[in-house]
């Protein structure tokens, strides 16, 4: 019902800066947060900062000062500067949208992205 397709991701040298964006479609009728998680090759799924409807944000520790989160609620759309970027930063980044509600479904849900990859040389 709702489909999240990220962009932004490419292959940046180390002190860059890219602009990840999510666009959230479906049948939605609000959505309490989006947020931003990565994984690197060998490691889990980590958090890298969330932002709610309201627009409290949350981050890594790893990335704050260097990362700022945004929402457009009208849009439905998430974004990611990522400045002062690091190889260890090289991830595929993934977009998330959870306490969906949808039009036509009870309930809360949770969706993710299919992810961009962020590739970080040194």
């Amino acid at each position: 019902q709702v489909q999240l397709v990220e962009s932004g991701g490419g292959l940046v040298q180390a002190g860059g800066s890219l602009r990840l964006s999510c666009a959230a479609s479906g049948s939605i009728f609000s959505m309490n947060e989006l947020g931003w998680y990565r994984q690197a090759p060998g490691e889990q799924r980590e958090l890298v900062a969330t932002i709610t409807s309201g627009g409290s944000t949350n981050y890594a520790d790893s990335v704050k000062g260097r990362f700022t989160i945004s929402r457009a609620n009208a849009k439905n759309t998430v974004y990611l500067q990522m400045n002062s970027l690091k190889p260890e930063d090289t991830a595929v980044y993934y977009c998330n949208a959870d306490g969906v509600r949808l039009l036509t479904i009870r309930g809360l849900y949770r969706y993710w992205g299919q992810g961009t990859q962020v590739t970080v040389s040194s």
